[in-house]
């Protein structure tokens, strides 16, 4: 299983960015998938997560309102949309796949930048 983001880059406080998150080779069970991300200094922390058929959605408290997950599992893709974008969101952002509640596999993340 491989999974690629990408949609990272530098943005303005206020701004929006939406991360893509590409899974290929994909395990025959079904799937959950989750972002996480880890900020200069910190440790990684949850941000998201999404179950298999698209519901049970979770969120850290530190984006909720202002972040969405979703999937297409036509696409095998799952995404982040970020929206009120704060200097505290500056972070390495990677996504990751769960099966039966364990986190199985990372993405080797995409950089989000967000300027004061």
């Amino acid at each position: 299983v491989q999974l690629v983001e990408s949609g990272g880059g530098l943005v303005e406080a206020g701004g929006s960015l939406t991360l893509s998150c590409v899974v290929s080779g994909r395990p025959s069970r079904m799937y959950g998938m989750g972002w996480f991300r880890q900020a200069p200094g910190k440790d990684r922390e949850f941000v998201a997560s999404i179950a298999w058929n698209g519901l049970a959605l979770r969120y850290s408290d530190g984006v909720k309102g202002r972040f969405t997950i979703s999937r297409d599992n036509a696409k095998n893709t799952v995404y982040l949309r970020m929206s009120s974008l704060k200097p505290e969101d500056t972070a390495v952002y990677s996504c990751a796949l769960s099966i039966g509640g364990v986190y199985e596999a990372w993405g080797q993340g995409t950089r989000v930048t967000v300027s004061s």
